[in-house]
């Protein structure tokens, strides 16, 4: 049975992404493609707090601050990644997301007004992997003596 814990509500940092700014992009013959942020694992039996903080985009304008957010998820089938809520802090996006199909890396989309005007839109990538069990491990093959078996460059062979 589960026993209620008291506490204060702080967001964790171990799922906090800041934006990339606004940085002058590389120049030249070969420019790599952008790769999406990407928050850690988590596992389908989780429900967790994820930030997204904007501060960055908006430097120069003190006072700015998130006004309005809308949140998609893809792929968004049944048993998927889903948004239990979601709040605003400033400058900072708090999703808490529970479930997910392990093995699936979800696009989570979030488009944010601000209230001067800006819209800034990005997708952060969630990996959901099964992390609540072990994986299974191959039992070695060995002999009736209970030497090792092993392949011709000294792998244990394992079924």
């Amino acid at each position: 049975m589960a026993t209620p814990a008291t506490h204060i509500w702080r967001p964790s940092h171990a799922r906090y992404l800041e934006i990339d700014g606004f940085v002058p992009l590389a120049r030249g013959p070969f420019v790599p493609p952008a790769q999406p942020p990407i928050w850690p694992q988590k596992d389908p039996g989780d429900t967790l707090d994820y930030i997204f903080d904007i501060a960055p985009a908006l430097t120069a304008n003190p006072g700015d601050a998130i006004s309005t957010l809308d949140v998609a998820i893809s792929p968004a089938n049944v048993g998927d990644l889903a948004l239990t809520s979601s709040g605003v802090d400033g400058t900072r996006a708090v999703l808490w997301l529970t479930g997910g199909q392990a093995g699936t890396v979800y696009a989570v989309t979030l488009t944010m007004a601000t209230s001067a005007g800006r819209t800034i839109v990005r997708s952060i990538a969630l990996p959901v992997v099964s992390l609540s069990s072990l994986p299974v491990t191959a039992e070695t093959l060995t002999t009736q003596t209970g030497m090792v078996l092993t392949d011709a460059f000294g792998n244990p062979l394992t079924f």
